[in-house]
């Protein structure tokens, strides 16, 4: 690396770990109060930087990318998802996109577990009750969920995060069913249910979990025709992003008891939650914490440093997406 140190721009508060190596390696503007930045905060902060380490709390639309200062060319993710960047006008302008895959598989794939049993079990609600001192006495209809044991699992999306949600729910004898964009190979499908469509694998799905990228086909892909094709009282469990379901359907769904319950972890225009949603007794709500342990936050960091490390030693980082 040259004798000059590149100047990153970090938009959040990431890990200690990852910090003292960005200050080792680069000449790091750092962001301890873990402020939010907003189009013009983000732009002004940019200045004289050579690159960006943003999270998927910054939107880079092609009015931030018009901002710019010629100087910044790379923007190195800390998520898998890079929904929050516009990847034509990153191309236009120059600028190299990368992500953070495989490191946190298997924290989301945990957090997908814990959503479908929190769901399924009522966790909220009896979190709830003895918080408030509202749990009374035990009765055989009291606090009644559905299982998970044993039950049909469709997975839509059978990336390296539907295949870790399809190793875990192995473990309750789940059957496992999915659609993606195409069939895997046999090791990698373990038995799984194949299914074209993705209207042919719902009426198969006592439980679904999301787990697809947001794309113009993605986008809202969970409308009120396809809730319909669920099996009367399904469970929902979404770690994935808001934007692939409609709001809408999704409450009425709920309300009508299509979905017995919804476990979510990332939602439309978070952090602001639909409040709708929020009142739901049969939702078991998480604030978008899927990779959110040490072991993975840390890895998430210092693969996005890899892909800046690659960058400015004059190499193709090897998790570029744009």
């Amino acid at each position: 690396m040259a004798d000059s140190k590149p100047t990153v721009l970090v938009t959040r508060r990431l890990p200690d770990a990852v910090h003292a190596r960005l200050e080792r390696d680069y000449d790091a503007r750092l962001n301890p109060e873990d402020r939010l930045y907003d189009k013009d905060a983000l732009i002004a902060a940019a200045q004289g930087a050579d690159a960006i380490l943003p999270c998927h709390t910054e939107h880079f639309t092609e009015d931030v990318f018009a901002g710019l200062p010629d100087s910044v060319k790379i923007i190195a993710n800390f998520s898998v998802g890079y929904d929050h960047v516009d990847v034509k006008a990153a191309a236009k302008h120059g600028v190299v996109v990368t992500n953070t895959p495989e490191v946190l598989s298997d924290a989301t794939a945990e957090t997908t577990i814990l959503l479908m049993l929190g769901a399924a079990r009522r966790a909220s609600e009896g979190e709830r009750l003895v918080r408030s001192g509202g749990w009374k006495d035990w009765s055989p209809a009291f606090m009644v969920g559905v299982a998970v044991t044993g039950k049909r699992l469709g997975i839509l999306g059978m990336g390296r995060v539907g295949q870790a949600v399809a190793d875990l729910a192995r473990a309750f004898r789940m059957e496992i069913h999915y659609h993606n964009r195409s069939r895997l190979s046999p090791d990698k499908e373990k038995g799984a249910v194949f299914h074209e469509t993705l209207e042919d694998m719902l009426p198969h799905c006592d439980f679904l979990s999301l787990h697809c990228n947001v794309t113009e086909e993605t986008r809202g892909i969970m409308d009120a025709k396809r809730f319909a094709l669920l099996p009367d009282g399904a469970v929902l469990a979404n770690a994935a992003r808001g934007a692939v379901i409609d709001d809408d359907a999704l409450i009425d769904a709920l309300k009508s008891g299509k979905l017995f319950a919804a476990g979510i972890d990332a939602y439309n225009n978070e952090p602001n939650v639909d409040p709708r949603i929020a009142a739901l007794d049969n939702t078991f709500l998480l604030p978008h914490i899927g990779s959110a342990n040490r072991e993975t936050r840390d890895a998430m960091g210092f693969r996005a440093l890899d892909n800046l490390d690659a960058f400015f030693a004059g190499r193709e980082p090897g998790d570029r997406v744009a």
